[in-house]
């Protein structure tokens, strides 16, 4: 009921001010602020709370974006993607109240804790299927699946965040000239237009960097992660699980057209044996 209250689409949405938070430790700190877990002083209802430099913004030459991806954002209502529930300004800063997802970043756990098992990684196979069927439908393409920009909620179930706006970046962050090049897409790599099936690729990405450790085009230079994005040069360790394999190569395809459709991966075999998402109650409505 609390998150009712905060809703961005409701036009009579109210106008909150700094106020209204209790401000709590630093959850990530970024290129243009920080990121707080807060609490609604009325009811106590815990947020995260991205706090953005307008002229750092400006300087950059990002508001317009922050604006797009914010509408984008506050539209999207899904179990799997982080809400965005209102944002409110002053003079000299932006704030977003975000959704808090207490286990914080997918990378930060796999660097801590190595590959994760094929219940684990069908299930968030399971759960990004079902977020990105959802954001295709309303015309919305992520672009940027990976490690840093996935969250995990309570019940350790993803949430997809950064829609092309994040700032939030913890110490542990893929360490790069201009950001990992691992999840690109040849079309990306090649500078070709692009639809929606970019995400497939990242999704196949994912899946293998989650039960392999690293993710399958990892090379010592940036030309030589190119050279074999381009090729599809992806081989297999023997302890990956056949069934993860066929999934994995049947989205790894150069041609967008050939990789398997989201529909496809909800009904993979391997998704369906190992899979164990459950959806919060709150939530089973809204899917």
């Amino acid at each position: 009921a609390a998150a009712g209250q905060m809703q961005p689409s409701n036009p009579t949405r109210r106008h909150f001010t700094i106020d209204d938070f209790e401000i709590g430790r630093p959850l990530g700190k970024g290129k243009f602020g920080n990121v707080y877990l807060a609490r609604l002083k009325k009811n106590h209802f815990i947020v995260a709370l991205k706090v953005l430099f307008k002229s750092q913004l400006e300087k950059a030459g990002l508001e317009h974006q922050l604006r797009r991806e914010v509408e984008i954002q506050a539209h999207l209502q899904h179990p799997n993607i982080l809400r965005l529930y209102n944002y409110f300004h002053d003079a000299r800063r932006i704030y977003l109240i975000l959704e808090y997802a207490p286990r914080g970043e997918l990378y930060n756990f796999l660097q801590k804790s190595g590959p994760l098992d094929e219940q684990r990684t069908a299930t968030i196979m399971e759960e990004l299927a079902d977020a990105l069927t959802y954001c295709h439908k309303k015309k919305v393409i992520h672009r940027d699946i990976k490690p840093e920009n996935l969250l995990l909620g309570l019940m350790g179930e993803v949430k997809i965040a950064d829609f092309g706006w994040s700032v939030h970046a913890p110490s542990l962050r893929r360490q790069t000239m201009c950001g990992t090049l691992d999840y690109l897409s040849p079309e990306i790599v090649e500078g070709r237009m692009y639809d929606e099936k970019v995400d497939l690729w990242c999704v196949g990405v994912l899946c293998y960097e989650l039960l392999v450790g690293k993710p399958p085009f990892e090379s010592a230079s940036q030309s030589e992660t190119q050279r074999r994005i381009l090729k599809v040069d992806v081989t297999f360790p023997p302890s990956m699980p056949v069934g993860a394999q066929d999934l994995v190569s049947k989205l790894l395809r150069f041609q967008p057209s050939e990789r398997l459709p989201l529909a496809q991966i909800l009904v993979h075999p391997w998704v369906k044996a190992h899979s164990r998402r459950v959806l919060p109650p709150c939530a089973q409505k809204a899917s």
